[in-house]
């Protein structure tokens, strides 16, 4: 064997060292994450407090979490509440209710965080979405030890995701986005449980029972189950949620269908089809529907709650077949309504939406804190992603989508891709319905866990492994330890734009690369 083809690098001989037993293996696996979650505490936790006022739509978010811990639904303010609610005065509210856009779920899980540090102090605004946020983060891992079963590639995708902008301001503000974000990624890493405990189940009946006929219907499935009620508690905390449960709804029976075909099950498609879909089906949406339901028990066992008696005041109640419908339902239902009415009319303009055709090639930021210090320096939350990370995940995106095409033409497996590819069109392809909708670039924190997956996945091809000829490794390497090193120092760079530091105007105006990121 040549020296051009003797496999590893001498970083690979020295690894292998370093990891000769099974204790020092187990305290990489989970030392390395335990690492990732450490700089993912901080990057979300250190400081924030402040701003020690309201930023952007936290003027909605916590106000309503606040009224929603103390009516049982989201009550109304009077003119210019602001500037009390900052200063600690958080009594102001007003018994009528709100006509808000978004279910309840994720300002209850905020009001937690009030309940524990006060309704007075920022940190309580926004430390339950912080937490939120470094707990993506290590279900990212999660995920990414799930598709790829590399230790290094699980420490990777976690620390990109911990050291980028739009992760990091998005847990920072008391938003709703980071927890949507959450539920349907845990849906997602449910899935992929389920579609592993589908196949065991599928082979143990072959073998007990052979190829012929439909195949069986698998009734007990307990990981759908559960993914069923992540995807409710996402649509619960936004209705975009959804879209994860009708997609991955989808995705579930093309891979059940894949599955009795690889293992040769006579009428594989038919069976599929019409056999297992329908209880897939009843396993999935159902619950999800209870769980989504349950959300709003606090709307339900009050009574001041918006259109909580719209019958009642005046309002037609359903006839014929649906007259049974409870009354209590029926005002829900016509609140939900007109809560899409709301969704689907919104085109007030604003001066920072943003085309979700431009979202993946980070054209307009949203701006979410800016303020002029007396000594001249600024202040600002600029919402924008590490432009390194973003932009090469998105390349990795478009490469796994041309890898996918060329892969099913050959029959090999797209396990990991498809799901990858998946999640992010859950997230991001339902945007494209809505263009002319007044909608903001940091909604695509719901699938950058799935970007952040696709660079993953492809910095694992470019790194190799220690069985590739050692030129090759060697290039993988260092490409990738380079790589790792611009993330890292770009975001440095950008950390005090995304935490509102004190920094001179000109460091701030040297961050906007475009000029639409002003």
């Amino acid at each position: 064997m040549s020296v051009a083809e003797l496999p590893g690098s001498r970083l690979d001989d020295w690894w292998a060292r370093m990891q000769d037993t099974e204790a020092k293996r187990r305290a990489w696996r989970w030392g390395g994450p335990a690492v990732v979650t450490a700089v993912a505490a901080a990057t979300r936790l250190i400081g924030l407090g402040h701003p020690d006022s309201l930023v952007f739509d936290e003027t909605y978010y916590v106000k309503d979490a606040y009224t929603l811990s103390q009516l049982g639904y989201e009550g109304s303010w009077p003119a210019d509440p602001n500037p009390a609610f900052n200063a600690g005065e958080v009594s102001g509210f007003l018994p009528e209710a709100s006509f808000v856009a978004h279910p309840p779920l994720g300002k209850w899980i905020i009001a937690g965080g009030m309940a524990v540090f006060g309704a007075d102090d920022p940190v309580g605004w926004r430390i339950s979405v912080a937490i939120v946020g470094i707990l993506l983060v290590v279900l990212t891992m999660g995920v990414a030890h799930l598709l790829f079963a590399r230790p290094l590639l699980t420490v990777i995708a976690g620390g990109l995701l911990a050291i980028d902008g739009n992760a990091i301001v998005l847990s920072r503000v008391a938003l709703l986005d980071t927890m949507l974000a959450f539920f349907a990624l845990l849906g997602v890493l449910l899935v992929f449980l389920d579609r592993r405990f589908a196949k065991r189940r599928l082979a143990a009946h072959i073998e007990a029972h052979g190829t012929t006929g439909w195949g069986p219907v698998l009734f007990w499935r307990p990981w759908l189950l559960a993914a069923a009620v992540a995807f409710g508690l996402a649509t619960g905390v936004k209705w975009s949620g959804a879209y994860f449960l009708a997609i991955f709804g989808v995705y579930v029976v093309v891979a059940e269908l894949l599955l009795r075909r690889q293992a040769g099950i006579e009428f594989w498609a038919t069976g599929g089809i019409l056999k297992q879909a329908p209880v897939t089906f009843l396993l999935l949406v159902p619950l999800a529907a209870a769980t989504y339901l349950t959300t709003w028990i606090g709307w339900f066992v009050t009574d001041g709650g918006y259109h909580r008696r719209w019958i009642e005041g005046g309002g037609e109640a359903w006839t014929g077949p649906l007259s049974w419908v409870p009354t209590a339902f029926q005002n829900w239902w016509h609140y939900e309504a007109a809560v899409y009415s709301y969704h689907v009319g919104e085109t007030s303009p604003h001066g920072y939406q943003s085309n979700p055709l431009t979202w993946l090639f980070l054209v307009r930021p949203t701006s979410m804190y800016y303020q002029g210090l007396s000594n001249g320096n600024v202040e600002t939350i600029l919402d924008i992603p590490n432009p390194l990370i973003w932009w090469a995940a998105t390349a990795a995106t478009f490469y796994l989508v041309v890898r996918v095409v060329l892969r099913l033409r050959r029959r090999e497996s797209v396990v990991t891709e498809a799901l990858i590819l998946t999640g992010l069109a859950a997230g991001y392809l339902p945007w494209l319905l809505y263009l002319h909708r007044t909608v903001f670039s940091f909604y695509t924190i719901a699938f950058e866990p799935y970007l952040i997956l696709a660079l993953t996945a492809a910095i694992g091809m470019l790194l190799g492994t220690a069985r590739d000829p050692e030129p090759r490794r060697v290039v993988g390497i260092r490409s990738v330890g380079i790589f790792l090193g611009f993330c890292v120092a770009l975001s440095l760079f950008f950390l005090p734009v995304w935490t509102a530091l004190s920094i001179p105007d000109w460091f701030f105006r040297i961050h906007l690369w475009l000029p639409t990121w002003l």
